[in-house]
């Protein structure tokens, strides 16, 4: 076969003919974790750029970790493990996982124009807890919604899924640095959380977001659920996992968060001062972050200072000061995390 030829059976294999970038999420190999491996806290704990959220349930415990394991080809997945479970799960309560997407990374879907593109949801998946999970995708600035489901077939075993939906030719994703689509993984659902259809592309209802959802992991003692190689890229097939290097997935995280303290970083300051005078410093970030970011300090130590003001915060630096409260040789040092998360 001619290398043309080869070439052009590649583009149709791949939708857009694009052979990298096929992936709209980041770190999705759950390579990376900034602010640790295990956490019993909801929120971005562990694996950058996934949240796990805990809604309104009373007796429910966890943790969420940066686990070691996975199917063939990965060596990471994203755990969660019921310690204590939901006793019942009622009305407005949830849990899920999700990742928000930049809308001005989206602008190719077309949404809101009659030409709005298909997506397909890829990943493997391992729960202990057999039968049918839902999966949402919201849109933000149309306030829209349209959910599928997948099913667990057999307990504490890797499956792999895969979900196509149709593009929102009514959608709304705007050109900015928001959240444009948030894909969410259920574990467990309210009864008022599923009343209503929305396999189909909608205005968000309550009733709507966890449609489809049966497992009821929360309920569960010592219940968990893993998830690694997720992918989600326009077209109607899935193609094999994006997997990219290390540095590269780093770079993206730290877009909307750093940490130097991740990075062995200690920011240092001294010299001869007089008390009073204020000595102003400037940070630059290791990347362009999605906005300025809100900066977080740790581990600060001083002599001859009072304590670090932050008091500019842009997408690639930010800048503070330190008061002198002697005269005669001083320092000062700290660590910190800037947070631009979606």
């Amino acid at each position: 076969m001619s290398k043309a030829r080869q070439l052009a059976d590649l583009g149709n294999v791949y939708d857009d003919g694009a052979l990298s970038n096929r992936n709209l999420l980041i770190n999705s190999g759950m390579q990376v974790a900034q602010r640790g491996t295990s956490s019993s806290s909801a929120g971005y704990q562990t694996v950058d750029r996934f949240r796990f959220t805990s809604s309104d349930m009373d007796q429910l415990a966890f943790t969420q970790s940066q686990d070691t394991t996975g199917p063939s080809g990965f060596t990471n997945s994203y755990k969660i493990t019921v310690t204590t479970p939901e006793t019942t799960t009622e009305a407005e309560e949830q849990l899920f996982m999700f990742q928000a997407i930049e809308a001005q990374n989206l602008q190719q879907l077309g949404y809101g124009t009659s030409d709005a593109k298909q997506l397909t949801l890829s990943f493997w998946v391992k729960s202990s807890v057999t039968g049918a999970y839902c999966v949402a995708f919201y849109q933000n600035d149309g306030n829209r919604l349209i959910t599928s489901t997948y099913s667990i077939s057999s307990a504490n075993t890797w499956e792999y899924k895969t979900i196509t939906i149709d593009g929102d030719t009514s959608g709304t994703i705007n050109n900015d640095n928001g959240a444009g689509l948030e894909l969410y993984f259920f574990l467990s659902v309210g009864p008022d959380r599923k009343t209503t259809d929305s396999t189909s592309w909608g205005t968000w209802t309550a009733a709507k977001f966890g449609y489809g959802q049966v497992a009821d992991v929360a309920a569960t003692s010592s219940a968990t659920w893993q998830i690694t190689g997720v992918q989600l890229e326009i077209g109607d097939t899935s193609t094999p996992f994006e997997h990219r290097s290390y540095g590269d997935e780093l770079a993206r995280c730290q877009r909307y968060y750093f940490s130097s303290d991740e990075a062995d970083s200690l920011i240092i300051g001294f010299g001869d001062v007089t008390s009073g005078d204020s000595t102003y410093f400037t940070i630059l970030h290791p990347t362009t972050m999605r906005t300025g970011p809100t900066i977080t300090l740790s581990n600060e130590s001083h002599s001859g200072f009072d304590g670090i003001t932050v008091f500019r915060n842009y997408a690639t630096r930010w800048a503070g000061y330190d008061v002198a409260t002697s005269t005669g040789r001083g320092y000062f040092q700290f660590e910190y995390v800037a947070d631009a998360e979606l």
